[in-house]
């Protein structure tokens, strides 16, 4: 923006600020030009009444570097004022965008949340994957992670929560959405699979994340996965339909531990 346009802006935006400095100038001006015509109070009228009554140079010049000074500090209050204004702005776009993140991550893995993940499943049943491709969504929830809980207290129960939350994203493909739902409940969102074998390819890779025991405060943990698959659009057409799917699917999966990769399956 040029810096007249920047000016009208800040005009506009502080209108009194603008008027009471507009009228500042006017005084001073007035002063000047009272001063410069060796103005006396008691032949006031008189002077001005006078025709023959010129500016010399040196007024002339007196009252033009009044009024650069007059409209300089106006100019400058003006535009420090606009770039407040602008920083103002752009402070309160970053803490509400910080704030729409914060809204949509989990805090203790600092995954995406249950609110991300359902916003991530309805872009992708607007735009449906072509050429006989799928979105595949995969509902994991962690088997032994109770014990762990119940046993060794909250601290060491949060700290495996992350453990696992990196290795899931470890595994995962770059594109794929891995979120946490609450508790032990993780999902993951892989659009455009070629196919239901690579479908489960996908999801063997998490349960090999947790082949190995996870040590946490020197202790080593056995943790097992139970993962239920739902693929669209073959298994459902909209978001609560694919996710209650898979959730029927994941708790067939619970039945077969320490790990197990079930998918749905209508009958």
């Amino acid at each position: 923006m040029s810096t007249m346009g920047s000016l009208a802006s800040a005009i506009r935006q502080h209108p009194w600020a603008s008027a009471l400095d507009a009228s500042l100038v006017s005084v001073v001006m007035l002063v000047g030009l009272l001063l410069a015509l060796e103005y006396d109070i008691v032949v006031f009228w008189d002077d001005l009444s006078d025709q023959h009554r010129r500016l010399r140079v040196e007024e002339i010049a007196l009252l033009t570097v009044l009024l650069a000074v007059g409209l300089g500090v106006f100019t400058t209050r003006r535009m420090r004022e606009a770039s407040l204004d602008a920083e103002r702005k752009k402070r309160s776009e970053a803490e509400a965008h910080a704030a729409r993140a914060l809204a949509m991550q989990d805090p203790l893995t600092e995954l995406p949340n249950r609110r991300a993940l359902g916003a991530a499943l309805d872009r992708a049943i607007d735009r449906p994957p072509a050429d006989g491709r799928m979105h595949a969504f995969y509902l994991l929830d962690l088997n032994g992670f109770k014990r762990v809980n119940d046993k060794h207290g909250h601290a060491v129960g949060d700290e495996l929560l992350r453990i696992v939350a990196k290795r899931f994203r470890a595994v995962a493909r770059k594109e794929d959405l891995v979120a946490r739902l609450g508790g032990d409940e993780f999902a993951v969102l892989a659009c455009d699979v070629e196919s239901r074998e690579k479908a489960t390819q996908i999801g063997e890779r998490f349960v090999a994340a947790l082949s190995e025991e996870i040590t946490v405060a020197g202790r080593s943990h056995p943790i097992g996965v139970a993962i239920g698959v739902a693929l669209y659009p073959e298994d459902g057409r909209l978001a609560d339909e694919i996710m209650h799917h898979a959730d029927l699917a994941m708790y067939k999966a619970k039945a077969n531990k320490p790990s197990s990769l079930t998918f749905f399956e209508a009958a």
